[in-house]
């Protein structure tokens, strides 16, 4: 072979012959094989449960199936809403049946104390005062008999259930796996440095309000030093540590211990970041009580979450196995913590985790990843400089012909990242555009036709066209596929130094992509490989089988997780848009180096082609009924709905508006597809249009999500009233009192109703709030009204008395000294949550007219204001 004489090739240096086509299906294949003989079965990979005729071999281990058959029981109980019986006296009664259990086996060294705690209070829930009167929790404290110590450990979950649900997943399976955990604990006799604080709290779906009443009241809280929350998003599976601390790392030295890990830090920032719909109590722990802790819950199967189908059967035996034996690990060990007794001198900042396929943990904290990220940077750029420097040597070329190559391949590789996200977000466009997203809500398999072929397109086709226009380059094949490694890794390194400067720790997985890409560039250089193409390629193929696994792991987890949170992410977003995004993101990963291999292959051009016809024929699929996202009990489409009577009042006492109708909150943006079962009810109106004219719209809003919806929520007018089981709420306006100036009054109002109520205040006249009996932290801020108070009860369903302070503005003091102008619009929303469904013939009727898929979240509900 010769080249232009101006050119001098280095006898060492091969040329490469490109690979017959048909083995391209063989290298595709064995990056496939990876994924599911690793990365699938390790996802599904389960301890054996162990049964109760395990427990003579295994004394001190904690049994799935104890845990199981109490959940059973618990479960039989039925819904657990704030407020009902279910709820404040059979849940309550239960769980102290069990701890007498425990009790009664409990060994000689340790002692119980239980405490059932009924609380009021009130806080701000993100923009809405969140306030609850005679909410309940069950508490247990367990410690060595005649035990001073006074730094306690706590574990949380909860026992309340969302309206219509079972709450096997949520939260029923941690409230069990604690008392597993208990009986273990105290019938062992195992050491306790220091006492464990179990708090079965009573009220976190509404939300969040048991575990503020303990954090802010209980004779315990000041002395809770760390903490284990669990909850759940799903049902089953393995549960996740996506919090942890914070500023507190030490707390990773233990969980880097428990028989099962499952961790990683890009999850706790996502949900700190709200990309996740949920909460935890997690959060109030740490914002009101200063607690540390690790934030735990299952996150696979959330298709049943929030629904009646969150029942037993859907929770598999070994997944109470795997968080049993985690939990069981922790409270061993931070009970005996030395941290413990001054958790102040150990905060250091925050810990970058996570873990390799559940098999081990790796955590460091995020100055040592600010460290590596540096060190890696650097010696990515070194390593690059001395491969180009050897091509420049090797080639023939000139240093500057190689740089101006490498300038190209820079820029190829850059347009090729947009381009791939750009045909990404296309398809995601086009199936919400041609209402067809989330097809892959059931059949997740679609989405590699859907997302993950055209980013290999798009990563792929402007390489394999440069390659084949300038295939008589002097600069072998096998160096200029290198030259777009290099890119790559440029580019890696050029969004890792972003992320590390806006201090998003997740900077971490750009950093392993880029060491792994470093470590074949030294393998190579070393062996003088890079000299030879395919012991080029087959070392870069080695040192990307890792990187794969572990991203394709977590891109598989991601994707599990998120799937299922995009049915009750609401109707503004396209979901498709957030697939794509995430898929792209870990595609940049795990396929970034390995898909310019491709160009060892002829017909690169139409290999590559073949996945912009694989993406053609998914997109046919999923128009078609083979794409309906929706399957009846395992992953319907989720509705919650109202009926309910609003009657707004005027000034003079007159009624504007006296109707019944259905409130419905669709909750994923495929609520297009019922619209026909809809229309059949009746004339759907959108709940915005409402908005302009009345306070909050004049609807029964349940809480601020509901608010935040409302451009999608429908108001359909109904002939039929709901079937109201009790008095309407009933506000009335105790007595006025003058302030310091007759500009200024105090309203005195008490209101009694249903457990759970929105208050809703507007000013009117120009008028302005002073000051109220509520948390005052809307007032004190003066943020604008209206406001919304959500409020909900327990065991004391006494009337709520409150008080709101009222000035009159500088044009109404100088015109009249007196209240004779109305100054408040008060709004009151009655929801009967705690009713069965199933016994209100009018609603069930209407339940009944949605499609089989759909699983609606209903009640009864009324909503009237007056002036005063």
């Amino acid at each position: 072979m010769s080249f232009n004489s101006k050119y001098h090739i280095d006898v060492d240096f091969e040329v490469p012959k490109k690979l017959q086509w048909y083995y391209a299906p063989a290298f595709f294949g064995f990056w496939l094989v990876l994924y599911l003989s690793l990365v699938n079965t390790q996802m599904n990979h389960m301890p054996r449960p162990l049964t109760r005729s395990d427990e003579a071999s295994h004394p001190n281990s904690f049994i799935a199936q104890r845990a199981e058959d109490t959940l059973i029981e618990l479960t039989r109980i039925g819904p657990r809403v704030v407020g009902s019986m279910a709820n404040e006296e059979s849940a309550v009664e239960f769980l102290r049946a069990e701890v007498a259990k425990v009790e009664s086996e409990m060994s000689d060294l340790l002692e119980i104390e239980v405490d059932v705690q009924q609380a009021s209070g009130a806080y701000m829930h993100w923009e809405m005062v969140n306030m609850y009167q005679g909410i309940q929790n069950v508490v247990v404290k367990l410690s060595e008999k005649n035990s001073t110590n006074e730094n306690y450990l706590l574990i949380n979950s909860h026992y309340d259930s969302v309206p219509g649900s079972p709450g096997a997943g949520d939260d029923g399976s941690m409230v069990v796996t604690m008392l597993e955990v208990m009986r273990v604990i105290a019938k062992s006799g195992d050491p306790l440095a220091h006492p464990i604080v179990f708090l079965f709290n009573g009220a976190e779906e509404n939300p969040l309000q048991a575990s503020h009443a303990f954090i802010t009241q209980h004779k315990w809280a000041k002395n809770c030093k760390a903490l284990i929350n669990l909850d759940s998003a799903g049902s089953g599976g393995r549960e996740i540590l996506f919090q942890s601390g914070p500023n507190h790392p030490w707390l990773m030295n233990y969980y880097r211990n428990v028989p099962h890990p499952f961790a990683n830090t890009l999850a706790e920032e996502l949900f700190q970041a709200g990309y996740i719909p949920s909460d935890t109590d997690f959060r109030i722990f740490r914002d009101y009580g200063g607690v540390p802790g690790l934030d735990m819950a299952y996150i696979f199967n959330g298709y049943v979450y929030h629904t009646k189908y969150n029942r037993i059967n859907a929770f598999p035996r070994a997944s109470f196995q795997h968080t049993g034996d985690n939990v069981l690990s922790l409270a061993r060990a931070l009970a005996n913590a030395p941290e413990l007794d001054d958790t102040a001198a150990h905060s250091e900042g925050h810990n970058i985790f996570y873990d390799f396929l559940g098999w081990f943990m790796i955590f460091y904290t995020e100055t040592t990843s600010i460290i590596v990220n540096v060190v890696v940077t650097l010696l990515a750029l070194l390593g690059v400089g001395i491969s180009i420097y050897f091509m420049s040597l090797r080639s023939g070329c000139s240093w500057k012909g190689v740089l101006l190559r490498f300038s190209i391949s820079i820029a190829i590789q850059f347009v090729s990242l947009i381009l791939a996200i750009g045909l990404a977000l296309l398809v995601a466009l086009f199936m919400d555009g041609v209402d067809r997203s989330m097809s892959w809500f059931t059949s997740s398999w679609t989405i590699f036709g859907l997302y993950l072929a055209p980013i290999v397109f798009g990563l792929s086709i402007l390489p394999a066209l440069y390659l084949e226009k300038t295939k008589r380059d002097p600069l072998g094949l096998g160096f200029r596929i290198q030259l777009f490694m290099h890119s790559h890794c440029i580019c890696l390194i050029v969004i890792m130094l972003t992320l590390t400067g806006l201090s998003i720790r997740s900077a971490y997985l750009i950093m392993l992509c880029i060491l792994f890409d470093i470590v074949a560039l030294i393998v190579n250089l070393v062996t003088k490989w890079h000299r030879k193409a395919y012991l080029f390629a087959i070392a870069v193929t080695v040192c990307q089988i890792l990187p794969l696994v572990f991203f394709t792991y977590l891109c598989t987890v991601a994707l599990v997780t998120l799937m299922p949170m995009q049915g009750r992410s609401g109707s503004s977003t396209n979901p498709d848009m957030v697939i794509a995004a995430l898929v792209w993101l870990f595609s940049l990963m795990f396929a970034g180096f390995i898909a310019p291999l491709i160009m060892f292959f002829r017909k690169t051009r139409t290999i590559v082609l073949c996945f912009l016809g694989i993406t053609i024929l998914f997109i046919i699929i999923a128009v078609t009924n083979a794409g309906f996202p929706y399957k009846e009990k395992t992953s319907p489409q989720r509705y919650s709905l109202i009926h309910a009577h609003r009657r707004l009042h005027n000034a003079d006492g007159s009624t504007r508006i006296d109707e019944s109708g259905l409130y419905i909150y669709p909750q994923d943006r495929r609520f297009g597809i019922a619209k026909d079962n809809i229309a059949a009810i009746g004339e759907a109106h959108q709940v915005s249009d409402f908005c302009d004219e009345e306070m909050f719209c004049g609807m029964p809003l349940y809480n601020h999500r509901w608010n935040k919806a409302r451009q999608y929520s429908m108001w359909i007018e109904t002939s039929e009233s709901p079937e109201i089981p009790t008095e309407y709420p009933m506000l009335v306006l105790q007595d006025s009192s003058e302030l310091e100036t007759s500009a200024q009054r105090r309203f005195n109002f008490t209101l009694a109703g249903p457990s759970h109520m929105g208050i809703f205040i507007n000013v009117k006249n120009d008028a302005r709030i002073l000051n109220w009996s509520f948390n005052d932290t809307l007032i004190r801020e003066q943020a604008e009204p209206p406001y919304m108070v959500y409020f909900s009860y327990g065991l004391d369903d006494s009337p709520l008395e409150f008080t709101i302070d009222v000035e009159l503005n500088d044009y109404l003091q100088k015109t009249t000294s007196t209240f004779d102008t109305p100054t408040l619009e008060i709004g009151i929303g009655g929801h009967w949550v705690t009713q069965d469904i199933t016994a209100i013939e009018k609603l069930s009727s209407y339940i009944n007219r949605f499609p089989s898929y759909a699983y609606i979240q209903g009640w009864v509900g009324t909503y009237e204001t007056w002036y005063f």
